[in-house]
């Protein structure tokens, strides 16, 4: 054991003077990783040595597979299709409506989600308000095995648990790299038995990706992996000036999902329409492998799963499976009781919404601990405003946290009005 982590300390050495490591230097680094026996001094090394000079593909290949060796993984027969997001969107909660959309076509969906770290809401943190989240991986194959579908907290079944750690040490400085974001995803998915997988990628100036150049050589890497791990992928680059929902925090996106299950009129067009995309391009990838459904398109199923309510008693199936209330709906989502309305200063037009700063005030709101806490935009981009027309709503269980985030609000302005 002693050679096993003197490897992998002078496998982090030779890293950080910009040399290649081989699967076996790579895989001592992940073991040591994961059963905490590196520290976090060296494993920060690690994760800065990689920032610095990054993976050539072969590292990103055996960086996958040790991560995944080194931890247990979930069994499915079949296809198995998965969806996932570079994320940094905040209040755009799709996993939640397209997992029973997928399920109800009758794919399983074994989906693990995080919690939020940085940002308002995690999908788990959402999930939470309406089931439990935490299960074994057992559990997670007895529940897919019964409703196709699970919406479940990933950090708890130490799939590729090097990673996990990795995140750790990385949190504070938000110091993560594009290829470190590649290898997490892809390592999360093959231990949890994906073989089909829809990348959902969001570019724009408040996003996690900026760049849309940055976007492509994320696609472009993430499918050379999958195709290394026999997964069949189709990537989602779209441009994100704002959430695609309008309630920011776990109780108001939960709402924002249900309203776009029952298909309420009120519900956020523009979140269900990016859902619909995502879930019909993954059930186009896995018709191909379908016999006999080469005459159905995704988008077709996609949208009859949703209008005819079939996603919706997918949901309430999942829900009730994994222990929650199967009969909860929309109008029983209510964020927390003390609010604050953010009024226009003048007359004009919504430029602006900015996405960090939403990410702030939620924070400063309670967000995710306080699951009814959270901000719903009043207003989008492109809407037209009267003076003191309300442009958002804070919300809080706490009447100090709301003063605080209101009073926040004129140094740190989440709207742009011109």
């Amino acid at each position: 054991m002693k050679d096993r982590k003197q490897l992998a300390v002078n496998a982090i050495k030779k890293k950080l003077v910009g040399k290649s490591l081989s699967y076996n230097e790579i895989f001592a680094i992940m073991d040591e990783i994961a059963k905490e026996k590196l520290g976090p001094v060296l494993t920060t090394y690690f994760a800065a040595a990689g920032f610095k000079e990054g993976f050539n593909d072969e590292e990103l290949y055996h960086l996958t597979k040790a991560m995944v060796a080194t931890g247990p993984r979930l069994h499915f027969q079949g296809i198995v299709a998965d969806k996932h997001s570079t994320g940094g969107v905040a209040g755009t909660r799709t996993t939640m409506i397209l997992v029973p959309i997928v399920a109800a076509a009758g794919i399983r969906i074994p989906k693990n989600s995080s919690r939020a770290i940085t940002s308002p809401a995690g999908t788990a943190d959402t999930m939470e308000v309406v089931a439990p989240v935490t299960f074994t991986p057992k559990q997670i194959e007895h529940l897919v095995g019964k409703t196709g579908g699970c919406i479940v907290w990933g950090g708890h079944l130490g799939l590729a648990p090097a990673d996990d750690v990795i995140i750790e040490v990385e949190e504070p400085l938000a110091f993560e790299s594009f290829d470190k974001i590649l290898v997490s995803i892809m390592a999360k998915k093959v231990a949890s038995g994906s073989n089909h997988v829809v990348l959902d990628i969001p570019v724009g100036p408040t996003m996690k990706i900026q760049h849309y150049h940055d976007a492509e050589v994320i696609a472009k890497k993430f499918t050379y992996l999958a195709k290394r791990f026999h997964v069949h992928v189709v990537t989602d680059i779209n441009e994100m000036r704002q959430s695609a929902g309008r309630g920011i925090g776990p109780v108001l996106e939960a709402r924002d999902v249900f309203q776009v299950l029952e298909q309420h009129r009120d519900r956020p067009l523009a979140l269900e329409a990016k859902a619909l995309r995502l879930a019909s391009k993954l059930l186009d990838l896995c018709f191909i492998d379908m016999h006999g459904k080469k005459d159905v398109t995704g988008e077709q199923v996609a949208r009859d799963m949703l209008t005819s309510g079939k996603a919706l008693r997918k949901m309430r199936e999942i829900i009730k499976a994994q222990g929650g209330d199967p009969d909860v709906g929309s109008a029983a989502l209510r964020p927390g009781v003390h609010k604050f309305e953010l009024q226009a200063a003048k007359r004009g037009r919504v430029s602006a919404i900015n996405n960090q700063q939403i990410t702030v005030i939620c924070r400063i709101l309670g967000c995710p601990t306080d699951k009814r806490a959270g901000m719903y935009l009043n207003r989008k981009i492109e809407e037209t405003v009267d003076k003191d027309d309300i442009l958002c709503t804070l919300y809080s269980s706490d009447r100090w946290r709301l003063e605080e985030a209101a009073d926040s609000l004129r140094n740190i302005p989440v709207y742009s009005v011109t």
